[in-house]
């Protein structure tokens, strides 16, 4: 599978950046120059661009599927609305849809669940999770009261991800570690099985810096971890939703959750 993105900057002209149909065109042109292909299987907008008309993306990205060059469209870090506005436009003009959605998620950000994972049940738009590891904080490296390996990337990565904070962090990293001695898998391949058993995760994005890393990684597939063990992790890292999650959830008759695990 063959995959590219455009939306960000990708030169210093003013229309080197953004989703209007100028830069989309020339953005696609030259993945397709530069990957050596006439198509690319799915094309992701790697942002929501507020300042080009919704209408106008969606219709120069339509236009590159009917010519071949796209076979699917999805989008990347797209809030709910964004994608929902999406969606409607395009099934209003009967356009090309987005059929995946590009996002973090893990064991110490489950922010995806609150909004959007509700949104891909109902639409039917698959995730590809990226940052599965929590910006390497899930590597097995970090454990409480220890520090860091001395040559870690984890100095720059834990700096540049989101904040978590170190209790919750800690918490997290404890539950995963009593599963890791059930199970004898490692703390990467847990908090990757977790993920591979939630509702809409179609797939994950892995980072390898070597064969032995990926050969690790590859290995979070072909087990599962038991429900037990996935209540365990859930309970862990669970963390405060907020407003109108929280007071939705008072109401789960109403208003279910998704299904605690993936089919």
């Amino acid at each position: 599978m063959i995959s590219s993105k455009a939306t960000f900057r990708f030169g210093k002209g003013p229309n080197d950046i953004g989703s209007s149909r100028y830069h989309l065109i020339s953005a696609c042109e030259g993945s397709l120059k530069r990957l050596g292909t006439d198509r690319i299987d799915i094309y992701h907008m790697h942002g929501f661009d507020a300042l080009t008309p919704v209408d106008e993306v969606l219709y120069t990205l339509d236009t590159l599927v009917r010519s071949g060059k796209v076979r699917y469209i999805a989008c990347s870090n797209f809030s709910g609305w964004h994608l929902m506005k999406s969606l409607s436009i395009s099934e209003r003009h009967g356009w090309a849809k987005y059929v995946s959605h590009q996002g973090y998620y893990s064991l110490v950000g489950r922010d995806y669940e609150t909004e959007l994972m509700p949104l891909a049940l109902d639409q039917k738009v698959g995730a590809m999770v990226w940052s599965p590891l929590g910006w390497g904080r899930l590597t097995g490296k970090i454990r409480r009261g220890q520090p860091l390996p001395k040559q870690s990337r984890l100095h720059k990565t834990a700096e540049q991800g989101p904040p978590v904070a170190e209790d919750y962090l800690y918490r997290v990293v404890d539950a995963i570690d009593e599963v890791a001695q059930e199970t004898g898998k490692t703390v990467p391949q847990i908090a990757l099985n977790w993920l591979l058993r939630k509702p809409t995760v179609s797939t994950i994005v892995i980072g390898a810096r070597d064969e032995k890393q990926l050969k690790q990684n590859i290995g979070a597939e072909g087990w599962r971890l038991t429900p037990e063990q996935v209540a365990k992790l859930d309970a862990a890292s669970a963390a405060p939703v907020p407003y109108p999650y929280w007071h939705q959830r008072q109401f789960l008759e109403r208003n279910p959750l998704p299904a605690a695990e993936s089919q």
